[in-house]
């Protein structure tokens, strides 16, 4: 029944996605302040929010891209194939509506697509994690198999809905990353998957809006932020805090989610509980191990 609560709350024209004539998007800039804590939810933990202030009619940069990288499937742990082992790549790339030229996923089901047709990661989570888990393998750019390493935002400084010009392409913030165990084997860390889902710390995706090129070093820049009350890590958050809060709920459908996750929050409003994670977080057979 949870099924007939998502056709009500789209038709909030805000929900449709729809980008407008870009040629009249107003030029906008954000004051990329992390100074605004609060627990801002029912039931989400205390996390920063994005910078509510966004202003003025000329382009500024918000973030710049250190990495792009680019992969395709290979064999992987548990007979599985991954594409996670992506590698650098410089000069243009072709940016198409499915993600990046030579780029690939190992399983369609769960990666790829038009939502998630480029993964990002903020690049100043690897020192963090360098500190945290010193003995973790392939701790180093790229290891989360991001497509772009990206210096200056985060998941408390990124959106939902947010749309970037990167080189000559255009991008919009479709969803957080929801980790899976296949970070485990990649780090060699029994639980990691947990963890960067318990710190907020997943990257997230961008869907394209317009095909063009980009290239490591390019600049991004706010188009606009329809949605500045909901930044990536707050959504994130939710499903974490394992929240079934129904004005929370109701809430966070008004956004331009993917089916996935507009799926996941309907059920949650409609049965009051939460789905099992265990299986995305430690694969078949999980014991469902808990990070310390």
């Amino acid at each position: 029944m949870f099924l007939q609560i998502l056709p009500n709350l789209k038709q909030d024209s805000r929900l449709r996605g729809n980008d407008g004539d870009l040629s009249t998007v107003d030029w906008v800039k954000t004051q990329q302040s992390l100074e605004i804590i609060g627990n801002v939810g029912f039931c989400n933990p205390t996390y920063k929010t994005a910078s509510k202030q966004i202003k003025g009619n000329t382009m500024h940069p918000i973030a710049q891209i250190r990495q792009i990288r680019i992969g395709q499937p290979e064999n992987f742990a548990r007979n599985q194939q991954s594409a996670i082992n992506k590698q650098p790549v410089s000069g243009k790339i072709a940016v198409t509506p499915t993600g990046l030229a030579g780029d690939g996923v190992g399983d369609p089901r769960f990666h790829g697509g038009a939502d998630k047709a480029v993964h990002v990661y903020a690049l100043h989570h690897y020192d963090t994690w360098r500190r945290e888990l010193p003995a973790a393998q392939n701790m180093r750019l790229g290891g989360f198999g991001e497509n772009f390493c990206l210096d200056g935002a985060d998941e408390h400084s990124v959106c939902i809905g947010d749309k970037w010009q990167i080189g000559t392409a255009r991008f919009a913030v479709s969803q957080g990353r929801q980790p899976c165990w296949k970070l485990n084997e990649r780090f060699g860390i029994a639980d990691m998957s947990l963890r960067v889902q318990q710190g907020l710390r997943c990257g997230w995706y961008l869907r394209v809006l317009a095909a063009g090129e980009v290239a490591a070093g390019d600049e991004v820049f706010l188009l606009s932020r329809p949605f500045p009350e909901w930044s990536v890590a707050r959504v994130l958050a939710l499903i974490d805090s394992r929240c079934c809060d129904a004005d929370e709920m109701r809430a966070v459908l008004r956004l331009p989610l993917p089916e996935s996750w507009a799926w996941l929050f309907a059920r949650r409003l409609e049965t009051g509980g939460c789905e099992d994670w265990d299986r995305r977080l430690f694969g078949d057979g999980s014991d469902g191990k808990k990070a310390a």
